[in-house]
């Protein structure tokens, strides 16, 4: 995918001094080795230069990896660990940094006499001081492992790493208000500055002449038949590829023309009410086809969406989508396809829809068509070019992260999946299932005042999710999930 960060981890052992260093530079080659038997060597840089014991030996590792391109950290206690030293070496290093610490062995460098490095304290040492210094790292579950474990911990973080140095290199570039009646796409931009998003705002009349100026662009007819290509029996509108081409064309070289110094972007542009009849089309294909190449856009000016897409996109690697929390799956539906089929109540079950977003890759078949609901109010013609199909069914992850009105962030979370049912409706939409959804509807989705617009990932990711929201600020008490039956919410009524 293009629009994507390559991350190196720079590996850095640290050791207090009064400790044998060779433990650390020991446990410091197994660990890289480790790494490089199981996972891509290239994911990580070994520090060679020295072990971390003093503020000097800081400067001269923070100088080498560097040097070396690396845009994450990780500092590895091979021993108990220098508490000064070390998170000033976080403090200064500028990207996402995580700390691990070595486990005990008896088989090897003296055992527990003159072979224990004491890692297991040093970490509560370090995760003190990095609060003193208020920096952030990541610290997995359970942070003290053999080479093995450790090596694992840190591919772990590798996602994570992503989203956080993507996030504070992306710029969200957006076009016109938001549509009548869509307040709850609410944008408050102080929470994008704070987490590093830079935002560009523009009329949908700047949009509108750079569209026009590409009426005759050469590169038309290239697009038009990859857009065949791709569409296939499902090409039903060939009369509104060049349209669509012509669209397209225009929002990559805008993002070219106005990325700035960003590395990434992510788009929130609009496709109603006068998007159908000044541009004689609506965009949702084209959307779908960028959001593939890895450039996320959202529609109705939803900023906090494409936001939410493009971490999505980040921590999976792969194309997401936006969809509207839709509708009820029908008691028929539900007892003919689902009900002793799927362990799912009905209350469990929803169907996630939009007009035509969702990458081609992620439908079960596709179709090119109109947008109904727009075309029961306008002319039929000018409402041509959504991606109708049935999502794939397959795990997925619901979630969003979002600033409220006073801009505080929020986020929530829920693994689930799209089940192998058939829709009998239109859209890219799908049938999904989330475990106690009902519940967690009313008591976060409403409750927590989000949107009705949910990312999707397709994948299970919480994990990986819930650990980026932490790391870039959000409190986790704003990190809503769906918990458990029997596991309350704080509004929840008990005697329900």
């Amino acid at each position: 995918m293009e629009n994507m960060p390559k991350m190196k981890i720079g590996i850095v052992a640290v050791s207090r001094d009064c400790f044998p260093e060779s433990l650390s530079v020991t446990r410091r080659k197994n660990l890289v080795k480790a790494y490089a038997d199981k996972y891509d060597a290239e994911d990580i840089y070994e520090c060679p230069i020295c072990i971390v014991e003093s503020e000097i030996h800081m400067v001269q590792a923070l100088e080498d990896i560097k040097k070396a391109g690396c845009n994450a950290l990780c500092v590895y206690l091979g021993n108990f660990g220098p508490e000064i030293a070390e998170t000033l070496l976080a403090k200064h290093f500028d990207g996402p940094k995580m700390f691990v610490a070595a486990a005990e062995e008896t088989s090897a460098n003296g055992g527990l006499i003159q072979g224990r490095g004491d890692a297991y304290c040093g970490m509560l040492n370090a995760s003190y001081n990095l609060k003193l210094r208020n920096v952030k790292a990541y610290i997995p579950d359970y942070p003290v492992g053999t080479a093995e474990e450790c090596a694992d911990m840190i591919h772990e973080f590798l996602p994570i790493a992503k989203a956080v140095y993507a996030l504070n290199n992306l710029k969200i570039i957006s076009f016109g208000p938001r549509p009548l009646n869509f307040l709850a796409c609410n944008a408050p931009i102080q929470q994008l500055y704070n987490l590093g998003v830079e935002i560009e705002e523009n009329s949908e009349l700047d949009l509108f002449e750079a569209f026009n100026k590409h009426a005759d662009d050469p590169r038309i007819p290239d697009v038009v038949k990859d857009m065949e290509a791709e569409l296939g029996a499902g090409n039903k509108k060939p009369e509104i590829l060049n349209k669509l081409a012509q669209y397209e064309i225009t929002l990559l070289d805008w993002i070219e023309e106005h990325r700035g110094y960003r590395k990434f972007v992510a788009l929130a542009g609009k496709c109603w009410p006068a998007f159908q009849t000044q541009f004689g089309c609506v965009p949702c294909y084209v959307n779908s086809r960028l959001t593939k190449m890895g450039i996320p856009v959202s529609c109705e000016v939803d900023i906090y969406g494409t936001l939410s897409e493009f971490i999505g996109t980040v921590v999976s690697n792969d194309a997401v989508t936006l969809l509207d929390i839709n509708n009820t799956v029908p008691a028929d539906i539900y007892n003919e396809d689902i009900k002793g089929k799927f362990d799912y109540t009905q209350k469990d079950t929803f169907m996630g829809f939009h007009c035509g977003n969702t990458a081609s890759t992620k439908l079960s078949f596709c179709e090119m068509k109109n947008q109904m609901i727009m075309a029961r109010s306008l002319p039929v013609e000018v409402t041509n070019g959504t991606l109708e199909g049935d999502i794939i069914p397959g795990d997925i992850t619901f979630f969003r992260l979002q600033s409220t009105a006073d801009a505080k962030l929020r986020a929530y979370i829920a693994n689930g999946e799209v089940l192998p049912v058939k829709t009998r409706s239109f859209g890219s939409i799908g049938i999904f299932a989330i475990n106690e959804m009902g519940r967690f509807y009313r008591h976060v989705l409403i409750e927590k005042n989000f949107p009705h617009h949910g990312a999707v990932a397709f994948g299970h990711y919480g994990k990986q999710l819930y650990e980026v929201f932490k790391y870039i600020g959000v409190d986790v008490e704003e990190i809503g999930y769906n918990q458990p039956k029997g596991v309350l919410y704080k509004t929840e009524n008990p005697f329900s």
